[in-house]
């Protein structure tokens, strides 16, 4: 009679002796790469530095230009923020270990990375559904739009974007962390991910892997969906503007938060809605376009496009007793 593996029977059925405990993972992620890892490390350290820059630097200026305290940049600065916490969560650690021969993690320090980069990376997506909703009450209800839109209304999408965020994070890292570890600890990704830290999970986790599915559905879909609906009325409305200029005013003001938009829920789509245990070669590239050109492109889309983001820029610079004639 064979003997069943520990993914062929339930392991609360497993003897204790058969169960050994693991307390840290092994992150090998770009691992495969070997001496050219070192090529990785001066790139993505330029780019992390670039997007710390530039989220600081789009955070300072909402905060200090008069002009750009109305709800569009209220929530560009929120996601700001969120996008300089979420990099700061796997962009560090993945750094150090492209230096480092043994890439370890405990599974305290996994579990609490998993927390935050689901809880920001959530937080984003939520954000950027309600930006979409601030675009469509700007254009399409204009004259209603300071009531639909006040400063209380504002703080209280911001809030519970936050919130869900970090609730619906808590969800899918404990599903993941009550189950037990008793196979490999070696996860091939370059952080802790949902989908590559519970596939070295032993026993049953179809329950845990569905429930999870099902808030990548809710988070994902859902706020997608929301924002189609609402650019499909946008551009209803775009087009009846008489003039040229109107038409591609009314436009600008949206395609920034378009690109992100594609690019994030784009990749997003890619990784989290499909079963939990399927993974891809392809899955740690993907993972970079969103912890790391997303955030890049946030910075770098709303500055380079916005006039009013660039005019601002240059008002605080002169502030400080710059003048870009002297650069």
């Amino acid at each position: 009679m064979k003997n069943q593996s520990c993914d062929e029977i339930p392991w609360e059925q497993l003897p204790p002796d058969n169960l050994t405990t693991i307390t840290e993972f092994l992150l090998l992620g770009f691992s495969n790469l070997h001496e050219k890892q070192l090529v990785l490390f001066p790139i993505f350290l330029c780019l992390y530095l670039i997007i710390l820059s530039g989220n600081i630097t789009i955070v300072t200026v909402i905060c200090l230009e008069h002009s750009l305290h109305i709800p569009m940049y209220f929530f560009l600065g929120v996601l700001s923020v969120s996008e300089t916490c979420y990099t700061f969560v796997v962009l560090p650690k993945m750094l150090i270990n492209l230096f480092s021969v043994l890439r370890t993690i405990s599974l305290i320090s996994c579990a609490v990375q998993m927390f935050f980069f689901l809880g920001f990376g959530v937080t984003n997506c939520l954000l950027l559904g309600v930006m979409g909703y601030d675009r469509y009450a700007a254009i399409c209800h204009p004259l209603r739009y300071p009531i639909l839109m006040n400063w209380r209304v504002c703080r209280l999408l911001a809030a519970t974007c936050g919130v869900s965020g970090f609730l619906i994070s808590l969800v899918g890292t404990t599903l993941v962390f009550i189950l037990p570890f008793c196979n490999s600890n070696k996860i091939e990704h370059y952080f802790c991910d949902i989908s590559p830290v519970i596939h070295l999970a032993c026993g049953d986790a179809s329950i845990n892997e569905l429930v999870i599915f099902i808030c990548g559905v809710l988070v994902l879909v859902f706020p997608l969906t929301f924002i189609c609906i609402s650019y499909g009325f946008i551009v209803s409305t775009i087009l009846k503007i008489p003039s040229a200029e109107g038409k591609r005013k009314a436009f600008s003001t949206c395609a920034s938060h378009l690109t992100v938009v594609v690019v994030h829920y784009g990749c997003a789509s890619f990784v989290y809605l499909r079963p939990s245990r399927i993974s891809s070669s392809k899955d740690q590239l993907v993972t970079v376009t969103y912890t790391i050109i997303t955030p890049l492109l946030n910075p770098m889309v709303y500055s380079l496009r916005n006039k009013d983001v660039q005019i601002a820029i240059r008002k605080v610079i002169s502030w400080g007793g710059f003048s870009f004639k002297n650069i």
